[in-house]
């Protein structure tokens, strides 16, 4: 069976969204339409913004998933992270701390969608 390849966030305005995670991640868009912008995650995986279905996408709707970022390294390139995204202008959810998986912490976009980084398993 074929392993998951797409992964879509809601979010309400994509022009912005686009703005928001070009410059977190530092990646560009591989597809972009203008409801539908995707970036190659890794060869073969997206990761897609989508304002389709955007009543999702509003402040009231529980975000009961998050994005993660794994980053390879020490607590302390999690920390790097930390800071480098706090100067970036992130709203912060999560300070970083130590779980039973590592150092971690959770901002979000815009729209709500929890990012949370975390050392690679």
């Amino acid at each position: 069976m074929p392993a998951p390849n797409l992964f879509l966030i809601y979010v309400r305005d994509a022009e912005a969204a686009v703005a928001f995670y070009s410059n977190l991640f530092e990646i560009e868009p591989t597809f972009t339409s203008p409801r539908y912008v995707a970036f190659e995650a890794a060869p073969g995986v997206l990761f897609a913004l989508w304002t389709g279905r955007n009543e999702h996408a509003v402040p009231s709707t529980p975000r009961t998933s998050e994005v993660g970022l794994m980053v390879p390294g020490p607590a302390a390139a999690v920390d790097e992270t930390f800071t480098n995204w706090v100067s970036k202008g992130v709203h912060v959810v999560e300070e970083p701390h130590d779980d039973v998986f590592g150092r971690t912490f959770v901002v979000t976009d815009p729209d709500g969608n929890l990012i949370r980084v975390s050392p690679v398993d």
